[in-house]
């Protein structure tokens, strides 16, 4: 559970040191709007490999498959917006099922994002291409 906010705490340290060091309270702001960004806080409420199994894929909602402090998950993330909703989000470092799902189709890789939409896989899909398939779902 600690690891999660590894990145986003250090981040925080940082920029209070920073911002200490210079006497700058832009520079706290700053890191400390970056550490939210790095930290769960902006993602939707994970769900397990085991819930999405149990609903099966009859609902259709697209999976993503993410982990704290991944760049290129907080860009899907902000690029999806209100659309991120549309889907389940699973994160790999709380479920050692779904970071198992990840490698399986990632060349033994956990390799985020991915995403499984339609049952088909998409291994660090572009946020925009996304963002229109959720919204036309």
């Amino acid at each position: 559970m600690l690891r999660r906010w590894t990145l986003a705490g250090a981040v925080l340290l940082a920029g209070a040191a920073l911002g200490v060091a210079t006497g700058s309270v832009t520079v706290v702001v700053v890191f400390a709007a970056l550490a939210a960004l790095g930290s769960p806080l902006i993602f939707p409420r994970p769900v397990t490999q085991a819930q999405i199994q149990r609903r099966g894929a009859e609902d259709g909602r697209a999976v993503i498959y993410w982990r704290p402090g991944c760049p290129f998950c907080v860009r899907l993330r902000a690029t999806l917006g209100p659309a991120g909703s549309r889907a389940d989000w699973v994160d790999i470092w709380r479920d050692p099922e779904a970071a198992a799902a990840v490698r399986a189709v990632a060349d033994g890789n956990e390799t985020v994002p991915t995403v499984i939409l339609a049952g088909v896989p998409h291994v660090n899909p572009d946020p925009l291409w996304l963002r229109k398939q959720l919204l036309a779902r």
